[in-house]
């Protein structure tokens, strides 16, 4: 026959005062410079700007998709160049996670599943930047001899730019299309751990996230 041990409860020391409940919280909470500004921040800067950002991801997405999904088979080589087989299915299903996805995240709604899918879906464009750059320049030595001799082919504003056959453009071109991506991927992503935030419809209507 075995006896079990009952440990008993822990009781306070005498002459040590205990830590209240406020006390405690006080310990995790960040301490502030500025201590008035606590409810400033936690019930308004904090809020609008967790809002104004997802509004931004989303939007950005709306606009984006907008030309995708008024031709939803337009971007059947693109996916099938990224591997995406068949192209007829990828094209409009990437053409209505953005779109659609964008619209969603907006209004803080399946913030979570929405924003993954096209974190994912961006996080592809930004290996597709990386990868399958512009190129180089746009004009060969020949071409850059035929823009400096004055030839009537190029405005004012094209020569300025193909001056050295357009490097210096397209690197410019290259680097914010990368750069554009990698923003949108993480922030899009930063959704998808986070959710929508106080300000959206997963938790002022359905009162559930995923």
């Amino acid at each position: 026959m075995t006896t079990e041990t009952i440990s008993p409860a822990p009781t306070a020391r005498p002459g040590i005062a205990q830590p209240s409940a406020a006390q405690t919280r006080d310990t995790k909470a960040p301490r502030l410079i500025l201590p008035f500004m606590e409810k400033f921040y936690s019930g308004f800067a904090e809020p609008l700007a967790f809002t104004a950002f997802r509004v931004a991801i989303g939007a950005m997405l709306v606009i984006e998709g907008y030309p995708k999904i008024m031709a939803p088979m337009a971007q059947i080589g693109f996916v099938e160049n990224l591997g995406f087989y068949p192209g007829w299915l990828w094209s409009p299903m990437l053409a209505a996670i953005q779109f659609f996805g964008g619209i969603l995240i907006v209004l803080g709604l399946l913030t979570r599943p929405v924003a993954l899918a096209n974190g994912v879906m961006l996080a592809i464009t930004l290996w597709f930047h990386v990868h399958f750059p512009y190129g180089h320049a746009f004009l060969t030595p020949d071409g850059i001899a035929a823009l400096k001799a004055g030839s009537g082919f190029f405005t004012p504003e094209a020569a300025k730019r193909l001056a050295d056959g357009g490097t210096a453009f397209l690197e410019q071109v290259q680097s914010k299309a990368e750069i554009a991506s990698l923003f949108w991927t993480g922030g899009a992503l930063f959704y998808a751990a986070f959710g929508g935030g106080a300000l959206s419809l997963d938790r002022v209507l359905i009162k559930r996230e995923f």
